[in-house]
């Protein structure tokens, strides 16, 4: 079996005024050139001036991984609250306003917004990318098919965007109700081979509709860069133990469906169509739904469905030494994600605060404070 035990992260900021929580229109320059002399390549612009990223080193470890994305975390937050900022890991801003959104000035950046146009300004949104590594990349698009069930559950775990522009959506994470606006995201097709993935690609590309298939932005692709599958459907998640949670959930996932080649080999049509409608719910609900069980032709919630796959993934996080990462999707399940939280903070502070909007700069802070705990 491949070697599947590398692995990296990224999580994608907003940059906000320290004491405002205000995402930043324009990033100070600053800010972000003091952030490079402190984390070098491992920081990054985005696609709006008020998003960063921080990406990881390559791991084999899940505590090195730990101990290096909350290093990150902290050194960021540092640079940010000596340029009189902060930094909030969530799914989307709770009272940005898209229409005031400036592209950051990065040559990729003007083609992918002139291409966007206003859906590009609308993305202000923040997610969480886990890259597993295998040697056999012939595999890639198999694995990424067979993943497709599992992705919702991936949603529910990270969900952190229950508002959008100072207003409560009713969604646990609308982050990707705004995200899938854009063209080729959302669930990966079914290919039936890596021969036709290739020329999916090759015909966009010859086209001229892409220049690679790094604008293929899907919940799960295979990376152009990196001998890796790519994890994409997650929010940022709020507390960085939700995020190694995760992204030890996904490296078992894809450790054991490549030992179980029999595993979700026979999707359908209607295979896609049911994770669709469970990716659904996972926005809508987050941990507290239930999915579509198409074998079982009934619903399992999401924490009996979370309880199984621990269960049948132990052989894979003893083997890629992450148990207790895994273990730690249940306490998600328990006590809730960063959706809940931000909630249950808007909740208490409607009956204190003078308007609306101070109740939703308590849910600010709360993220801010989360954020680099």
């Amino acid at each position: 079996m491949s070697d599947t035990r590398r692995f990296g992260m990224e999580e994608e900021f907003f940059v906000v005024d320290a004491e405002t929580k205000a995402v930043m229109r324009r990033m100070p320059q600053s800010f972000f050139d003091a952030a490079k002399v402190r984390l070098g390549d491992r920081v990054r612009s985005e696609l709006l001036q008020s998003q960063v990223e921080l990406t990881s080193s390559v791991h084999t470890s899940a505590a090195s991984a730990r101990n290096e994305v909350k290093a990150m975390r902290g050194i960021l937050g540092e640079v940010a609250a000596d340029h009189g900022l902060a930094i909030l890991a969530s799914g989307t801003h709770p009272t940005a306003m898209w229409a005031t959104q400036r592209a950051s000035d990065a040559p990729r950046y003007d083609s992918v917004m002139h291409d966007l146009q206003m859906l590009g300004q609308r993305n202000i949104v923040c997610g969480m990318h886990v890259h597993a590594e295998f040697d056999d990349l012939d595999r890639r698009v198999d694995i990424m098919s067979r993943l497709t069930p599992y992705i919702p559950l991936i949603v529910a775990l990270s969900t952190s965007s229950p508002f959008w522009q100072a207003r409560a959506t009713g969604l646990m994470g609308y982050r990707l109700a705004a995200y899938d606006e854009l063209p080729r995201t959302g669930l990966p097709e079914l290919f039936a081979s890596q021969r036709e993935y290739d020329d999916y690609i090759a015909l966009l590309v010859e086209a001229r509709i892409i220049e690679d298939s790094s604008y293929i932005w899907w919940a799960v692709r295979p990376s152009r860069r990196f001998p890796t599958l790519e994890l994409r459907a997650p929010d940022c998640c709020t507390n960085v133990d939700d995020s190694l949670a995760i992204a030890a959930l996904y490296r078992c996932l894809v450790r054991y469906l490549l030992r179980h080649p029999e595993v979700n080999a026979d999707l359908t049509a209607v295979s896609r169509a049911i994770a669709q409608e469970n990716k659904w719910r996972a926005q809508r609900y987050g941990i507290h739904g239930s999915f579509v069980d198409e074998g079982r032709r009934t619903t399992i919630s999401v924490a009996d469905l979370m309880r199984e796959l621990v269960e049948a993934l132990q052989e894979d996080a003893e083997a890629l030494e992450c148990a207790d990462d895994l273990a730690a999707c249940l306490t998600i399940v328990e006590r809730g994600t960063s959706a809940d939280g931000q909630l249950a903070t808007w909740k208490a502070a409607l009956g204190l605060a003078e308007t609306p909007h101070d109740a939703l700069r308590a849910v600010k802070t709360w993220i801010s404070v989360q954020t680099l705990q």
